[in-house]
């Protein structure tokens, strides 16, 4: 037997079923700013710093035409209820201020509306009117924000390693982006863009005022309280898993299985299904489909359809994990042309062959699963 259609197959066996042939598309880092521009990236590599992986050479802030076209996409294949598909975008509500960082020695954050409005003036092809574009599509039902951390920025090895005046760092700061980098000793295997892994669990305290701080700009950016919550990267104490359920989080997003660090290098293994537990005051939502078209170079566009063929054999919602990088076009638009045609001809298989499908944000999957 095929070991891909076995894994395919198992992973489905276990949590919550519906008849209803349910597909989500939840899609991680918007808001987020890695790369701000083509020419910032060219500054950085002439500064002998090597951007390596798609994510430090096409992942920039969400522009007009990103926007434009991802919508355009969206709208142009309808479920059977006439509902076109929706995009849950894991979002930031802020990011770096590299110009107030740098003067304090300090992280300080900047919010996404001003982010973008400062965007607008400096580079008014791409950013002028994509915050409003944004709120537009959030009206219109093509995309659905829910919370993905404040920012995708750990703060601790962040001043850890501004306080030592970080040659990589500083380089990158100084082109306003914030790519990847080596951490920093005082953190042993934490990640700059793991927002909540940690080294001692005493950091777990800041945590929580940084969860509750986001959280709260979120709605001042977005315009409603978020229901949904993934963390950057999946790192994320399990202390703060109903502490998130006390600001209203109605579901958190986490891997099938991993390791989590609870402190110091001490790990404890952890399963999860689609689904809520006694007790727990949170449904969980794990991703048991995939779609990266610009990663590895193999056929997208079946590998997901075979996964959602699948999720549907066992009666469950076909929840795809994605990420922004597969459909950004402001460092290459090639990048985004690429990726958008090859969502388009899922949608399309997707309706051709169930034409009883229902698209569903994230969240309203979550209202149904309560409603059991």
């Amino acid at each position: 037997m095929d070991l891909t259609f076995l894994r395919n197959h198992v992973k489905n066996i276990t949590g919550w079923r519906s008849n209803r042939k349910i597909v989500c598309f939840a899609v991680d880092d918007y808001g987020n700013v890695r790369l701000a521009s083509a020419k910032a990236m060219d500054a950085i590599e002439r500064k002998g710093i090597r951007l390596q992986g798609r994510y430090d050479r096409f992942d920039a802030l969400d522009t007009r035409q990103d926007y434009e076209q991802l919508f355009e996409v969206l709208q142009s294949v309808k479920d059977s209820n006439g509902r076109h598909a929706i995009f849950t975008t894991y979002a930031l509500s802020c990011n770096a201020d590299y110009v107030a960082s740098i003067e304090k020695n300090e992280y300080v954050p900047q919010q996404l509306d001003k982010t973008y409005e400062l965007l607008s003036a400096e580079d008014p092809d791409a950013y002028e009117g994509a915050f409003d574009l944004l709120h537009e599509g959030i009206a219109k039902g093509f995309i659905k924000p829910q919370y993905h951390g404040r920012e995708h920025i750990n703060i601790n090895v962040f001043n850890a390693l501004l306080a030592d005046k970080h040659p990589i760092l500083l380089a990158i700061l100084e082109q306003r982006c914030l790519t990847d980098m080596p951490g920093h000793v005082k953190y042993p295997n934490v990640r700059i863009s793991e927002a909540f892994a940690f080294w001692e669990e005493a950091e777990i305290a800041r945590h929580k005022e940084i969860l509750r701080d986001g959280l709260n700009r979120f709605e001042k950016v977005y315009g409603y309280p978020a229901q949904t919550f993934t963390p950057p990267a999946m790192h994320l104490h399990p202390s703060l898993y109903n502490f998130m359920a006390s600001f209203g989080i109605k579901a958190i997003d986490m891997p099938r299985r991993h390791e989590v660090h609870m402190g110091e290098g001490i790990y404890q293994k952890e399963r999860n299904v689609t689904g809520s537990k006694s007790g727990q005051k949170y449904v969980t939502i794990v991703r048991n489909c995939l779609f990266e078209p610009n990663s590895s170079p193999i056929d997208w566009v079946n590998t997901t359809y075979n996964q959602i063929k699948a999720s549907f054999f066992w009666r469950k919602p076909a929840i795809i994990s994605s990420h922004r990088v597969n459909f950004c076009g402001h460092i290459d638009p090639t990048n985004r042309e690429k990726g958008l045609a090859q969502l388009r001809i899922l949608l399309e298989k997707i309706v051709q062959t169930w034409p009883d499908v229902e698209f569903m944000s994230v969240d309203e999957l979550v209202a149904e699963i309560h409603k059991q």
